[in-house]
């Protein structure tokens, strides 16, 4: 089984970059990262205003969903597209390395450009506010982004997979795949608009790791959900008939 994973990964590995829109677009995107990892800590009037806060996790969501974004919608429908999802599900490669393989290589894509960025606006911080020593993430930054991140890219990367697999072009699934998560996005702004002070208050009434713990266990549970459900969904049989 882990031969199998491996080979599909060095599979997937090559054919990353081989997207709609091809390298161009994923270095592109990749400019998002660099330039909320430089440009926001630089506005800031103090080093903690970086490290302990929030701020730092907009790159452990942002990033991590768009470089997935990116990639995931072609792990099945480009192989439809390109008329080679017949001759990888004829293989003798279990479905479980086939899905874990092309879910494996967006995931640990995105997820290392991410803790690059965070690594990148650390070391922003501390050329622009260099005392003689230097600053790090708080423990409770640090460990919320590492698992925010984590999660978001497994949790996108399930839901492109569960697209994917039924969508007839990669295109298609991109659309698809954005709509649902432009969703979440709208809604949060619509009860911003309508509760936005009882929403304030009821944060600063809970500290930080509380409201980090509440998160991560809604992400993990959504994770296990999505993922679930698209393991479920591949089925050889029925994606050949596609």
């Amino acid at each position: 089984m882990k031969n199998d994973i491996l080979t599909v990964l060095w599979k997937e590995r090559k054919a990353l970059f081989k997207v709609q829109g091809g390298r161009s677009r994923i270095l592109l995107v990749m400019l998002t990262p660099i330039l909320l990892a430089v440009i926001m800590p630089l506005t800031f009037d103090g080093p903690e205003e970086w490290t302990d806060t929030v701020f730092s996790m907009l790159i452990a969501v942002i990033v991590p969903m768009m470089l997935v974004g990116v990639t995931i919608p072609g792990s099945f429908a480009g192989e439809r597209e390109r008329n080679t999802l017949e001759t990888l599900l004829a293989s003798r490669l279990p479905d479980r390395a086939i899905l874990i393989g092309k879910w494996s290589v967006s995931v640990v894509f995105a997820w290392l450009v991410t803790l690059a960025a965070l690594l990148l606006g650390l070391v922003t911080v501390n050329i622009k506010f260099w005392g003689g020593g230097l600053v790090f993430y708080s423990p409770t930054v640090a460990i919320g982004d590492l698992l925010i991140s984590l999660l978001i890219a497994t949790t996108v990367a399930g839901a492109g997979v569960l697209i994917s697999l039924r969508a007839n072009t990669v295109q298609q699934a991109s659309q698809t795949l954005m709509m649902i998560f432009l969703l979440p996005l709208i809604l949060f702004q619509v009860v911003a608009v309508f509760a936005l002070r009882p929403m304030i208050e009821y944060l600063e009434n809970m500290n930080g790791e509380q409201l980090l713990i509440i998160v991560l266990l809604v992400l993990v549970v959504i994770d296990v959900i999505v993922n679930a459900l698209a393991a479920n969904r591949f089925q050889r049989a029925k994606l050949i008939l596609i």
